[in-house]
């Protein structure tokens, strides 16, 4: 890209994503309010997700397999796909968590709170489900900077600078998706819906 200017713009656009996306997310997460619907489809969202982030990761292993047999059109494809992936995901998690009640790890009630024979239930593997829903919360909060960069440096055919912070973006964002699986997994059994 040899307009600094229009790079310039690309680099803050890339900037206020990063900030607001998280922003949102937590808004979402620990808002009391909640948008009114009736629509039953938002309660299958979570399990959207759930395949939206099985088939991010396979791209991305795909991605990988494929820049490494030099098949770059293939990677460039796969890696865009999961990119696309990955917004959707992003649109169906904002729609839900907009108008659901976060479902709480053990609760078994559905009350949205954690009894003591509910928290002893679950004993440890409540605190192995926080460990993964955090550690995915905060590295998916990270990733989105590096997955816009990332992209950026591809499309403006920087391809030092791609490979440099794909170094660091590839391993996180699978992690992200792989790790979003596993909660999805883990907190399954406890919708209400």
């Amino acid at each position: 890209m040899a307009n600094p200017s229009i790079e310039r713009k690309y680099l803050i656009l890339i900037t206020t994503v990063s900030l607001l996306v998280p922003i949102l997310v937590a808004v979402l997460l620990y808002s009391p309010f909640k948008i009114e619907s009736s629509h039953v489809w938002i309660y299958s969202l979570p399990h959207l997700n759930a395949l939206l982030n099985t088939v991010t990761a396979l791209l991305l292993v795909l991605g990988w397999l494929f820049i490494k047999q030099k098949k770059v059109v293939m990677h460039k494809n796969t890696m865009v796909m999961a990119f696309i992936l990955g917004t959707v995901f992003l649109i169906a998690y904002v729609i839900y968590h907009a108008s659901a009640e976060t479902t709480v790890y053990g609760d078994t009630i559905g009350n949205g709170l954690l009894t003591a024979q509910e928290l002893a239930a679950v004993g440890f593997w409540r605190m192995i489900y926080l460990i993964v829903l955090i550690s995915h919360i905060l590295l998916a909060a990270v990733v989105v900077p590096l997955v816009l960069l990332a992209l950026f440096y591809a499309f403006t055919k920087r391809i030092a600078k791609h490979r440099k912070i794909v170094r660091y973006t590839w391993p996180i964002w699978l992690y992200v998706s792989v790790s979003g699986v596993i909660v999805y997994f883990m907190i399954k059994p406890y919708y209400q819906h």
